[in-house]
């Protein structure tokens, strides 16, 4: 079995592993899982040089080093002031933002590059998305963005609408290649909703031996149980009026008063004339 002191997870904007790390808590309340956030370039080189064990990071990552298990798709949306003339479509597409300024900051998550950027850029890219968004609020231009980052810079002069048609950015699960120990399986499990149960991980070994002990006190009690359905079989019998033995002179007993209706059925007694 793996021994950690602890169970290291980093993340980058946009990814709330809140409930994945609930699930932790209870499965393995003696291994602490410590969080580290850090910027959407930084969550591959973490993972790369040891700094954690895991990491719920944006795709691509480099798969000579890393596993990869995608988990799901964003909603790309584009952001843009509340005045502004976008905030009147439901959707916006591409071609919506052909004459208008669309920033495309160094830590871009959707992939474009120069010549896939919709509309027209801008005279130098942002450093970070967080400083695009200010720039978006000085009505210089708009961002597109995963919705995750644009709730997680919202603010109360700007709005977004969603780009059906934009690339989308894909958070994976991913760790090292040579670091699959028992407790990064564990977060397999529970990051793809597996029982404690049927998971793979340190916590499967945990509830199998719970388990064996309650199954080994079960094993005595069952000819126990079989003993006593017996002596009531027996018991039954007796209370009866030693129905199954003849009496001395081998005269059938009588049955009890309480079952005579019964035995006179089963022996066929005809039924009373009118």
């Amino acid at each position: 079995m793996q021994v950690n002191p602890s169970f290291r997870l980093v993340y980058v904007p946009g990814v709330t592993p809140g409930k994945w790390v609930r699930v932790w808590g209870e499965r393995l309340p003696d291994v602490p899982l410590d969080l580290l956030a850090v910027p959407v370039g930084d969550g591959e080189r973490t993972l790369r040089e040891g700094g954690a064990d895991a990491g719920l990071v944006r795709l691509p990552v480099d798969k000579d080093a890393l596993n990869a298990i995608p988990l799901y798709a964003e909603t790309t949306v584009v952001v843009f002031p509340k005045d502004h003339w976008l905030a009147a479509a439901e959707e916006v597409t591409p071609d919506d933002l052909a004459e208008e300024v669309v920033f495309h900051p160094l830590d871009d998550t959707l992939g474009f590059t120069a010549d896939t950027l919709p509309g027209r850029p801008a005279i130098a890219r942002p450093d970070t998305t967080a400083d695009a968004i200010e720039l978006v609020a000085a009505n210089v231009g708009v961002l597109l963005v995963p919705q995750s980052l644009a709730r997680l810079h919202h603010r109360k002069d700007l709005t977004y609408r969603p780009v059906p048609d934009a690339p989308q950015s894909q958070v994976a699960l991913s760790w090292p290649q040579e670091g699959t120990t028992d407790l990064v399986e564990e977060f397999i499990g529970i990051v793809r909703g597996r029982t404690v149960n049927s998971s793979r991980g340190r916590g499967a070994g945990a509830a199998a031996a719970e388990a064996q002990p309650k199954k080994a006190a079960a094993g005595p009690r069952k000819p126990q149980q079989q003993q006593k359905a017996g002596g009531q079989k027996a018991g039954g019998a007796k209370a009866g009026g030693a129905k199954q033995a003849p009496r001395a002179g081998g005269q059938k007993p009588k049955p009890a008063a309480g079952r005579r209706g019964a035995a006179a059925a089963r022996r066929g007694k005809p039924k009373r004339r009118g």
